[in-house]
């Protein structure tokens, strides 16, 4: 799943997701983590999560939060993709398993989601 206010960094992630068939399946797109957990409710077979921090309605904080606090999700990888480096402690220690800084580096974000999904 990709939670990205930004329609455009949507579009790149999906663009970039889709060359890689062997390693991403469907994705899911939501713009906000509010959005993101309504989504999780009629998919919960989501296997990792790819989220941006600063996005209106509910933001990658208060959605790691929520989140976090089911049992039943502490097994999801959630990978932060994110301009504001200051926030990295802050995300991980909320429950996030990496962080990406954006401008994104396919390669990057290939590895990093064959790291936390064939290696859980």
């Amino acid at each position: 799943m990709i939670v990205d206010d930004d329609f455009i960094n949507r579009k790149l992630i999906q663009a970039l997701l889709k060359r890689h068939p062997e390693l991403i399946g469907e994705t899911l797109e939501a713009e906000n983590g509010s959005e993101a957990l309504s989504l999780l409710k009629k998919h919960p077979d989501v296997d990792l999560i790819l989220l941006d921090i600063l996005m209106p309605v509910l933001d990658g904080k208060e959605f790691l939060k929520i989140f976090r606090s089911e049992p039943k999700n502490s097994q999801i990888p959630v990978i932060i993709l994110s301009t504001d480096d200051t926030q990295k402690s802050t995300v991980l220690n909320l429950g996030a398993e990496d962080f990406i800084l954006k401008p994104i580096n396919e390669d990057q974000l290939i590895d990093r989601i064959r790291y936390w999904t064939q290696n859980l």
